[in-house]
């Protein structure tokens, strides 16, 4: 049995991230026992969200008091934060606190209290109306330089650094995403709404991020869709009971142990992701390809340059009797190719390792995509 991080290769805050499964906040609900009680079947967990200022805090309240909505109310945010902290400092799901604060200082005094032990989410997500208008939740999507400010002031203080975000809220969500890159996030926590995968794809082919992907995902077919569009994890609110985490987590566990890639891409002809060119032939027809390397500035000449030298001394570099000489330009095992698998027969490489080695293939064209983190960008 493989161990988490050759099944799933997730680092987060200097973590192993046991499953691509995660919780988001839910505010007055999640907190350091809702936790706990699903700690068996979830990866990563985001408390929260908690106001962290005077006119959060007074937002926080004035929801509380003016519908049936909960909301986490105290008067020392961190000794709040704290008591909710250090009681998952003992298991193995990566502890996250959604924060909704009206400015950098007031996210920057938190780190300064509570250390870099936490992964710290940004909320540009809450949209209620007294939230925004203290300055936080989708206030931020809409003055995405304030947003960038914060990221900014985080990433200072040395932390890992995550924002919950909405589409379709922000005017462009592709140079958001690419600002918060340049700024330093690490983490998208995307609340993909109805857009659904069009718009993950659009935000993975425009950063290199991780991306954890929410919004009724819970069944693994979908959990499957948002993998295969460029999300890294999903999460789960209101339907993260301990009966569909463990259904999620049991069914990707298996899927990686025996595909080999748990996120491997829908090749791009079907339309996947750039991740997808780890899959893609040479070019040498009209094809998806063909515009999908000019949109990411890629000639021919270096996509065919860089996957040859990027497969030089693996398995993937043989392929004789394959199309084009090398497995380096054959597609995913999900689609049939007699010459690929007797290749695959011959050299005695399983379809589960061609599988792990595309994916490092993956990996080292998205690192020359993004080689650059683009200059700081006004949204």
């Amino acid at each position: 049995m493989m161990d988490a991080f050759e099944r799933f290769g997730l680092i987060i805050n200097d973590h192993v991230v046991r499953t691509p499964v995660a919780i988001a906040s839910m505010a007055g609900i999640v907190d350091a026992r809702y936790v706990l009680d699903r700690k068996a079947h979830a990866g990563v967990a985001f408390m929260g969200g908690f106001a962290i200022d005077a006119p959060t805090m007074d937002a926080a309240r004035a929801i509380a008091a003016g519908s049936d909505r909960k909301e986490f109310l105290y008067d020392d945010p961190v000794a709040a934060l704290r008591a909710e902290i250090d009681p998952l400092k003992t298991c193995d799901v990566v502890a996250g606190i959604n924060l909704r604060g009206s400015s950098p200082t007031a996210f920057t005094a938190i780190v300064d209290a509570l250390g870099d032990g936490v992964v710290y989410e940004i909320d540009a997500h809450c949209r209620q109306a007294p939230m925004v208008a203290a300055g936080a939740g989708e206030y931020y999507l809409k003055n995405p330089g304030d947003l960038v400010a914060v990221v900014k002031a985080l990433k200072a203080k040395n932390v890992t650094v995550s924002v919950k975000m909405r589409v379709g809220v922000a005017t462009d969500d592709r140079a958001l995403v690419r600002a918060l890159w340049g700024a330093g996030a690490d983490i998208l926590h995307v609340d993909l709404m109805d857009a659904g995968i069009a718009k993950l794809r659009q935000i993975r082919n425009s950063c290199p991020l991780l991306i954890i992907a929410n919004n009724s995902i819970t069944t693994f077919d979908k959990m499957r869709d948002m993998l295969s569009h460029g999300a890294d994890i999903v999460s789960l609110a209101r339907q993260s009971d301990e009966h569909t985490l463990a259904g999620l987590d049991a069914a990707i566990t298996r899927y990686a142990d025996e595909e080999g890639w748990y996120n491997s891409p829908k090749q791009l002809c079907r339309g996947g992701d750039i991740r997808a060119l780890a899959f893609c032939c040479m070019p040498v027809k009209e094809c998806p390809l063909i515009p999908a390397l000019s949109r990411i500035g890629l000639s021919k000449e270096e996509y065919v340059r860089l996957k040859l030298d990027a497969v030089k001394g693996t398995p993937l570099e043989g392929g004789p009797h394959t199309c084009f000489g090398s497995l380096a330009w054959c597609c995913k095992t999900s689609s049939p190719c007699m010459f690929r698998d007797m290749t695959l027969a011959q050299e005695g490489l399983p379809k589960k390792e061609y599988m792990r080695r595309k994916r490092e293939l993956s990996d080292t064209v998205m690192s020359r995509v993004f080689h650059d983190i683009p200059p700081d960008e006004c949204c």
